[in-house]
């Protein structure tokens, strides 16, 4: 019979292999997929990773600003990762993670994205050699050993954004 364990001590122990990793170095990061695109976050970035809650939509706003999100009591704005860079809007249903980006950085913001591609070691990319990226929160252009594109993000020229920050309409 399959152990049963409560949701809480899941996310103490996803919380603990998270924290082992960090520390380790040897998987720093965290594969996303965010419409068509490959991402790639550093964990100590990362924030906690969700399936969806219900998401309050907010009159007035962007496209790609899909709602509030109350997580454990803490109302996050939730953006909508490919829609926000004129991709394919998510559905925030199946696969679908909300990634809490802003907490470590004081800012209750998080990502919507299309799925989660498990934990990657920096071992296993190398630098593009290809133009960079225009956006000012693509950090570095990487392949990885199967010639796919990744895009690695930095969060905190993501969350300082004026375009990231300006989600109502005029």
């Amino acid at each position: 019979m399959a152990k049963r364990i409560s949701l809480r001590e899941f996310q103490e122990s996803l919380v603990r292999r998270l924290a082992e990793a960090q520390t380790g170095d040897r998987r720093a990061l965290l594969g996303l997929q965010a419409g068509s695109e490959n991402w790639l976050i550093d964990l100590t970035d990362s924030g906690e990773i969700l399936p969806v809650p219900p998401l309050s939509p907010v009159p007035l706003t962007r496209p790609w600003f899909g709602g509030v999100a109350n997580v454990r009591g803490t109302l996050f704005g939730v953006v909508d990762f490919s829609a926000f860079q004129q991709g394919a809007p998510i559905s925030p249903a199946g696969h679908a993670r909300l990634v809490l980006v802003g907490a470590k950085h004081g800012i209750n913001s998080a990502i919507l994205v299309s799925r989660a591609l498990g934990l990657r070691s920096r071992e296993d990319f190398e630098a593009d050699q290809g133009e960079a990226d225009p956006r000012p929160w693509v950090a570095q252009r990487l392949r990885d050993n199967q010639n796919r594109l990744w895009l690695k993000l930095d969060v905190p020229k993501l969350l300082a954004h004026p375009g990231f920050l300006d989600a109502g309409i005029e």
